[in-house]
């Protein structure tokens, strides 16, 4: 893998807990001017695992509640940034920064990778015919929701991938895995 591509997170003078570089530093050599392939499927698989276990519990409960669309919409894509963002304030939490710290590193790293892909991911499903109206035993719910996360990483990881090669989005959470 060629490292002089990968965002150092030494750029933001961001250091590991005890002065000593993250273990992203060392992974990612020197300062490029972009970052990998590898590191953006990489961040923006970890945005995908937060999201899509809030999307599918919002969408599961307020379909379970027959609550209307808005509503069940509503409570997925709440759902999808609290997840998004607790999978990062927990690691960063391990890594031990205060609460505040780690509230606004995951908020750096993860608003713009979460919200393009539940902007993709939520008009996917509201464009799919019959999605909306769809029951949990139904497989175009499951086939709409699940293909909306495949198009979403798909167009979230450029997105990623341009963010963390100018050392925003996830590359301020290198300093701290």
């Amino acid at each position: 893998m060629d490292h002089s591509t990968h965002h150092a997170g030494t750029a933001h003078g961001h250091t590991a807990p005890g002065g000593g570089q993250g273990l992203g530093d060392a992974e990612h050599g020197g300062h490029g001017l972009g970052a990998s392939w590898s590191t953006a499927v990489k961040a923006t698989l970890h945005c995908l695992t937060g999201c899509a276990v809030g999307e599918i519990l919002g969408m599961v409960i307020g379909t379970a509640l027959l609550w209307g669309n808005v509503p069940t919409m509503a409570l997925a894509i709440a759902l999808a940034f609290l997840f998004g963002y607790s999978f990062t304030l927990f690691a960063v939490l391990r890594a031990g920064l205060s609460f505040k710290a780690a509230v606004k590193v995951a908020l750096a790293a993860d608003t713009v990778s979460i919200a393009v892909m539940e902007l993709v991911d939520n008009a996917i499903i509201a464009l799919t015919p019959g999605a909306m109206d769809a029951h949990l035993s139904d497989g175009l719910f499951w086939s709409a929701l699940l293909g909306g996360f495949a198009v979403a990483f798909v167009i979230t990881t450029p997105v990623n991938k341009w963010m963390i090669g100018r050392g925003k989005g996830h590359a301020v959470v290198h300093a701290y895995h």
